[in-house]
């Protein structure tokens, strides 16, 4: 190990690895500043839960502030496309050049690796359906799966969850892939039909090389990371992963060093940045890069962060869609939120302060609930007194 590094330090070096010491649009967010957001992240996790709003939209408000949502939105559909779906880090928006580097894992899904096992044993049992269904896409598409339900193929008639877990299967094999969403739901088609031609012209890397590029994209998005960290970014595998990590630091692209605190051995990128400063105020999705290995969030921000949703009422510690609160190189809070569409309304259901979380954090808070309640169109703010930071924010909505 070279160096050891203070855990302040490795907070401050991942959070501006993140896009945290970018300045922010002084106008209108473009597809530039899409793009800068992009190459800091690498990726953004795709989730349907619209509490407040759907999670791959989030990253980009809490890096660049307010924006249109259809920015994102336009670069997901067109031609000149500059993101597609596929399984990274969970689904995922990568940017279209990462296309070439995840052509191995749809090679290894369409022989039954490298996806759901489930998914896997039934493409493997199910493949004249398989085909039937690619077919239909060729000569129907762009189409959803719901667009299957009750239809009669050759097979017989197809229920909705057997067409589905064929879309599943061609989706992660490459074999199509997302034209566009109405709602969450995907309408599939060719990837020669969505895909720009540059794209699909750029040479596929071999396995070794794929994992390497992989890896140095997780390892600037992560500024200082262990091995774990590195691998789970894109998902990778022991297996796929150790001799490539080594080899980057043969390299001197990755140098090992030590964390304070941390019981396992860091990396740090060779272009990391070591800010003096990190002046973010943020609202972060629970599907944030910052935040979503909850281990490393513990290890980094002394933060332990569970999302509730799935837990009964009753036992919700926190509540059901709790966002984190970064300011400055810290997560100080914690806020339940609701966005009330019908009502016009932003509902705080609850806020919580973390362990020497500093005073101003319940001004700052409200701050950045207003200005959440500005981007989403919604009229008002309500704020429920419960959580240590509740009552605050409360004293704060009405003053």
């Amino acid at each position: 190990m070279k160096e050891k590094i203070s855990l302040r330090t490795a907070r401050r070096i991942a959070l501006g690895a993140q896009g945290f010491t970018d300045p922010r649009p002084g106008g209108e967010p473009n597809r530039r500043h899409l793009a800068r957001v992009l190459s800091r992240t690498g990726l953004l996790q795709i989730d349907s839960v619209s509490a407040v709003v759907r999670a791959h939209y989030m990253p980009l408000y809490s890096r660049l502030g307010p924006y249109p949502l259809a920015l994102l939105d336009n670069a997901a559909v067109t031609r000149k496309r500059a993101v597609f779906e596929y399984w990274a880090h969970e689904a995922s928006f990568l940017p279209v050049e990462t296309y070439p580097l995840m052509r191995w894992r749809m090679q290894r899904a369409e022989q039954g690796e490298e996806m759901y096992l489930g998914l896997a044993k039934w493409g493997r049992e199910r493949k004249e359906m398989i085909d039937e269904i690619y077919r239909e896409v060729a000569d129907r598409g762009p189409i959803a799966a719901s667009d299957i339900e009750g239809h009669k193929g050759n097979g017989g008639w197809w229920g909705w969850s057997e067409a589905k877990h064929a879309f599943e299967w061609l989706f992660w094999a490459g074999r199509i892939t997302t034209a566009y969403r109405r709602g969450f739901e995907r309408y599939y088609d060719l990837p020669e039909r969505v895909l720009p031609q540059a794209v699909l012209d750029l040479p596929v890397p071999s396995v070794e090389d794929a994992h390497r590029e992989l890896l140095r994209i997780s390892a600037r998005a992560h500024g200082i990371a262990t091995y774990g960290d590195l691998r789970d970014y894109f998902r990778l595998a022991p297996s796929d992963t150790k001799d490539r990590i080594e080899e980057l630091v043969e390299a001197g692209e990755l140098l090992p060093v030590r964390v304070e605190g941390w019981d396992k051995a860091a990396y740090l990128h060779k272009d990391a940045r070591f800010p003096r400063r990190i002046e973010a105020r943020a609202l972060l999705a629970p599907f944030d890069p910052v935040v979503f290995e909850r281990t490393r969030a513990e290890k980094l921000f002394d933060f332990r962060y569970r999302i509730e949703i799935y837990t009964p009422a009753e036992k919700r510690q926190y509540g059901y869609y709790v966002l984190p609160f970064l300011l400055g190189d810290r997560i100080v809070a914690r806020v339940d939120l609701r966005a009330d569409r019908p009502a016009g309304v932003l509902r705080a259901h609850a806020a919580h302060a973390e362990a020497d979380a500093p005073p101003e954090t319940a001004a700052q808070l409200f701050e950045e609930l207003k200005q959440m309640q500005a981007w989403l169109g919604l009229e008002a703010i309500e704020v429920t007194p419960a959580g240590d930071l509740g009552p605050a924010l409360a004293d704060i909505r009405v003053s």
